[in-house]
């Protein structure tokens, strides 16, 4: 186990593991329930961003050299960079649910220099505690979706898209310099565009992530997330996603396979993602699906 896999157990010491991301490398996101008391005085080795989703309590807190406390109520979040000391933090009442996304360094620096044109060394986040942030709520929400599950192919091209937007929302708020974009925006024309839905549909059957789209046109996952949905009016996973539903509903009205291989061959992964994804996107399962043509 990391060092970035075990920091919530090694610092939260009046809390409890209730919810943790599944099978994914490159970040660590944890649901943890807190109750009264003292936690372990720690130098972040990673950048950890908190946020309450359900609770309240006063939190009495020293970070980066000054002593702090605030009420956490939902929304209420905390940006804690890298090298960061905190010590003496006291949580007062019971947090039933605190979201908790730990990012190695090397991950906020590639991101940086690889989606937002920016050198690395000269980006630093600034620490904030108990700062009420809707946007990072909102993000600390769809993770909390994701938890306790084994990630289907098609939760983890929607995980890219989380994770841009989230490393987004991080340099735009609490960048302690000053960082633009290129001078000249990129754009993704008819033939990108052509080229990438080509290859989506190629590759239906198989997993797609954010990185093979904007390979395809020649763009940086940021930028071509920003593009594509500027150009198409939807987010590449939602596209994919849209994609692979209309591909198994053809597949259900030829009526030649059975429900797994269709959630296989349409890139679900298994039969009970298939069915929890087309019930969200028609309202109906697959085999009502199927009933409702053959009655026709």
């Amino acid at each position: 186990m990391t060092f970035v896999e075990s920091q919530g157990d090694r610092k939260y010491r009046t809390s409890k593991r209730v919810g943790e991301l599944v099978e994914c490398s490159s970040l660590q996101v944890e649901l943890r329930r807190f109750d009264p008391g003292w936690q372990l005085d720690l130098t972040l080795e990673c950048t950890e961003i908190a946020v309450l989703l359900s609770g309240q309590s006063k939190i009495r807190w020293t970070g980066d050299g000054h002593r702090r406390e605030a009420i956490a109520r939902p929304g209420v979040a905390w940006v804690c960079p890298a090298g960061v000391h905190e010590s003496g933090v006291e949580v007062v009442g019971t947090m039933p649910e605190s979201l908790h996304i730990f990012l190695p360094p090397s991950l906020v620096g590639q991101t940086a220099l690889s989606n937002f044109d920016i050198d690395p060394a000269r980006v630093e986040l600034a620490y904030a505690g108990g700062v009420p942030d809707p946007m990072v709520l909102q993000i600390g929400q769809l993770f909390r979706g994701l938890l306790n599950r084994t990630l289907e192919p098609t939760d983890r091209l929607f995980l890219d898209g989380l994770q841009l937007t989230l490393a987004a929302h991080l340099f735009g708020t609490y960048s302690s310099g000053r960082w633009q974009d290129a001078a000249r925006p990129p754009t993704i024309g008819p033939k990108r565009l052509q080229r990438v839905f080509d290859f989506i549909e190629a590759r239906i059957a198989a997993e797609i992530s954010l990185d093979d789209l904007a390979a395809e046109a020649c763009l940086s996952p940021f930028h071509f997330a920003r593009m594509f949905r500027k150009a198409t009016g939807m987010a590449p996973h939602r596209y994919v996603t849209e994609r692979r539903i209309e591909a198994a509903k053809e597949k259900l009205r030829l009526g030649r396979s059975s429900l797994v291989e269709i959630a296989l061959d349409t890139g679900f992964g298994s039969q009970a993602n298939f069915t929890r994804v087309f019930r969200k996107m028609t309202a109906l399962t697959p085999g009502q699906y199927r009933a409702l043509l053959r009655g026709q």
